[in-house]
């Protein structure tokens, strides 16, 4: 049986984060929690929505009982069908599912009477994603699903995201209403959504109730597609940047070599510095657009590579998209800027071994060493754990830590730069 009483209030499940961000998983519930009172009253006392699931509040029937039925209309399948005096049911499942809610009244002679017919229909009404404060990459990954579902569906799109992202956003998506979680908070709005959908990775979600598949099966962006019910092939996500000019005259290429966890990190000891010589004797500068020229935790810590231009600091997003955007190449890791520089439009070598190409965005130029122990990530049976920065779940404190990305040789990687300047 496919239903939640009015026992379980509703109250998103928590447990939902982004890739790498140890804040959102902190984060004791990154969504806006829908309000208690279902916003579209169908009469009678009767109230519902979808914004958490099919959500039906049925009144007190004293001289009486009320049936009401759930249907899965794209697969004609009744989920749930129950007869009760009172409750608030919530459908179990929290994706996009085209519901239909039906409730008959039954008096005590018996007599049946239709009070209720409702066929899930968002065109011209307030539909809510909303996309966890989180990692760049996953909500670049995830906004163009965002985009079709507002074309597909016709309704008037609401995307609460971190306000960073607004000014990447906004005039490429004038049809898509971005906002923060803390405004929508404030907003009136919130009592005429008619439904709502949660887009994130749910690690612990083994019974697919926020999303109908496992993300690791396929890939951190299109999961996206399936929990908004979108076709989850790939896009870029567009972005229209206010200073669109040219940093500097000379050809360069980019870099970013910092990450939220060891495991995303090249953990070959000489990579980077084989590859920025390899660069500067084409001609190139190296340009590294990291936030910080630093980063790691207790005794390890990895540094800015020597030889690389230093451009890191707490920028907007749009100055490192202009400087992706004019670059002759992006060097990077399975982590923000890459999916920045998708977005840009800029040619990206990406090395990881700690995820499966699959997780990603598609390029050329993926490296990863199957030679090696590789994509602990996308094996459910291993929890990321957001919290140790020196996760490896298979070869932890030993001579085989991190060589998913160890054994990826500088030789590889300067020969996907060369195949791809040359590209």
């Amino acid at each position: 049986m496919s239903i939640e009483s009015s026992a379980n209030a509703p109250n998103p499940e928590a447990r939902a984060s982004s890739g790498g961000s140890k804040e959102a998983a902190a984060e004791p519930n990154p969504y806006l929690v829908p309000t208690d009172l279902p916003t579209n009253d169908a009469g009678e006392g009767i109230y519902f929505d979808f914004n958490w699931g099919a959500r039906v509040l049925l009144p007190p029937k004293p001289d009486g009982r009320w049936r009401a039925t759930l249907t899965d209309l794209d697969n004609s399948t009744i989920i749930y069908q129950g007869e009760l005096e009172e409750g608030h049911l919530s459908s179990t499942k929290k994706f996009y599912i085209r519901f239909a809610i039906d409730v008959q009244r039954i008096a005590s002679d018996g007599t049946e009477t239709q009070v209720l017919h409702h066929e899930f229909d968002a065109r011209d009404k307030i539909v809510l994603v909303q996309l966890p404060v989180g990692t760049l990459g996953d909500t670049l990954g995830w906004f163009p699903y965002v985009a079709r579902f507002a074309e597909q569906s016709g309704a008037r799109v609401i995307c609460c995201l971190a306000g960073v992202f607004i000014p990447l956003f906004a005039k490429a998506y004038p049809e898509i209403e971005l906002t923060t979680k803390e405004d929508l908070e404030e907003s009136p709005l919130r009592s005429q959504i008619y439904a709502t959908y949660h887009v994130g990775l749910f690690f612990d979600d083994t019974d697919n109730i926020n999303q109908p598949c496992d993300f690791r099966y396929v890939g951190l962006h299109r999961t996206a597609g399936y929990i908004l019910g979108v076709d989850p092939t790939e896009s870029a996500p567009k972005i229209v940047l206010e200073d669109d000019t040219r940093p500097i005259e000379e050809p360069y290429v980019c870099i970013a070599t910092q990450a939220s966890s060891q495991c995303k990190y090249w953990n070959n000891p000489g990579g980077w510095l084989g590859v920025i010589a390899f660069l500067k004797k084409r001609g190139y500068r190296v340009i590294c657009i990291d936030q910080k020229p630093y980063s790691g935790t207790g005794i390890v810590w990895n540094q800015i590579p020597h030889g690389a231009e230093d451009q890191t600091g707490n920028r907007p997003l749009t100055e490192r998209a202009r400087w992706l955007k004019h670059a002759d190449l992006f060097v990077g890791l399975s982590s923000g800027l890459s999916w920045l520089a998708w977005a840009a439009g800029t040619k990206t070598v990406m090395i990881s071994g700690f995820t499966h190409p699959n997780n990603e965005f598609q390029t050329p130029w993926r490296i990863i060493s199957w030679h090696a122990c590789n994509s602990c990530w996308n094996d459910p049976r291993h929890m990321f754990d957001h919290n140790d920065f020196l996760w490896c779940p298979r070869h932890a404190n030993t001579e085989r830590q991190f060589e998913c990305s160890k054994l990826i040789s500088t030789d590889v990687v300067t020969k996907n730069i060369a195949d791809a300047l040359e590209a």
